[in-house]
């Protein structure tokens, strides 16, 4: 994917968690390598721009967010050469502070792609498949090496808080944010109230939303949206709130290992908010054109995910079970007629696959694999 937005864009951003492998990726383009949170390399970039950019090397510049000169320098070289493709790589670990600069200097010049930690698909290991879930994607987080988990997760967020954070202008204490984090890992795949979460930390709901806005644009956590439609029956309009990586989301929780895992009251949750990040991870690296939602009735009906891509509508449910039993896909059914879904997929650990035109049960394997099918009808035409 990053080959064919480099093919056709004078310039790429790639966006994504730190330490998720973006400068790994990019540093495999090919090309020369900037640091823009090292001072050296930003006066390298100072001095010797011009020169530069009439190499015929491309240029990579990770942490672009930290160095918001540089997109005008970057516009102007951009259209002094315009038909000159893939030049230009920046990394960014901030999406909301990089995105906002690549909308305002860079619009219609760069492509975005976001990387995500590992996803089952990219594991070919069975070892490395069976900790995904429980030491999440992060390549050092514990996946690859299991003795990292959960230090290295620790570590990471501690990181986020005390240095991340506050350069990118969250206005509260480290204290306060790791308190938030932590309130936050709690209300995993619950809906998002910032009045209720507020009044327990004695701040508005308005600062509350504007603080989610930091943790969401680090790669934190996701706010799913509600399905919307005017159907004969009340839809609940709030977003739920899912964690991005399942490794960092078990540290918060002080699971260790997955004995503590099966046994914890979050199971249930933190298994549903890593398979839908698992398919919603993969449909974004496919380059799939779609939306995401959850479902919630005023009388109690709800999915997990709903999915829009290719014309398509699927509606899923998520179980942590070997054994649905009928009942599950019978209020999935319901789910599914009330939003004319054209798909019902209920995920679980089944031990074997069961899957028809209209309906599938099965593992998040082959979930995967009907979500590639998918996204092929679903990419966009060259």
């Amino acid at each position: 994917m990053l080959r064919q937005m480099l093919r056709q864009y004078p310039a790429a951003v790639i966006v994504g968690p730190r330490q998720c492998g973006k400068t790994t990726l990019a540093k495999s383009m090919g090309g020369l390598y900037f640091d823009l949170e090292q001072h050296r390399d930003r006066l390298r970039l100072e001095l010797e721009w011009d020169q530069l950019c009439a190499l015929p090397t491309r240029i990579i510049l990770d942490e672009a967010q930290t160095w918001p000169e540089i997109f005008p320098r970057l516009r102007g070289a951009i259209d002094a050469q315009r038909k000159r493709k893939g030049r230009f790589l920046l990394l960014g670990s901030a999406s909301i502070q990089l995105m906002r600069s690549v909308s305002e200097s860079l619009a219609g010049r760069m492509a975005v792609l976001e990387l995500t930690p590992f996803l089952a698909g990219e594991l070919s290991a069975s070892p490395m498949q069976d900790r995904l879930w429980l030491c999440g994607g992060f390549p050092d987080g514990g996946v690859q090496t299991p003795r990292s988990f959960p230090e290295w997760a620790n570590n990471y967020v501690r990181l986020l808080v005390e240095r991340d954070l506050p350069n990118l202008g969250l206005p509260c204490t480290p204290q306060t944010t790791m308190r938030l984090v932590r309130m936050l890992a709690a209300l995993n795949g619950q809906q998002w109230n910032a009045s209720e979460v507020g009044r327990s930390m004695g701040l508005t709901y308005q600062t509350m939303n504007s603080y989610l806005d930091f943790l969401e644009g680090i790669f934190l956590v996701r706010r799913l949206p509600a399905f919307h439609a005017n159907l004969t029956k009340r839809l609940v309009k709030a977003p739920k709130i899912l964690w991005r990586d399942s490794g960092v989301l078990h540290s918060l929780l002080g699971i260790e290992n997955k004995k503590a895992l099966m046994i914890h009251p979050a199971v249930g949750a933190s298994w549903e908010s890593f398979v839908i990040e698992q398919a919603i991870g993969l449909l974004n690296a496919l380059g799939a054109r779609f939306q995401a939602f959850h479902l919630r009735t005023s009388d109690g009906y709800e999915a997990d995910l709903v999915l829009e891509c290719a014309g398509e509508r699927w509606v899923v449910e998520v179980k942590l079970t070997s054994d649905p039993g009928t009942r599950a896909f019978d209020r999935l059914d319901i789910c599914g007629d009330l939003i004319s879904a054209t798909r019902r997929v209920l995920v679980s650990h089944v031990p074997k696959d069961a899957v028809s035109t209209t309906r599938v049960s099965c593992g998040l394997l082959r979930f995967l694999r009907e979500l590639t099918a998918l996204a092929k009808r679903g990419r966009p035409q060259e």
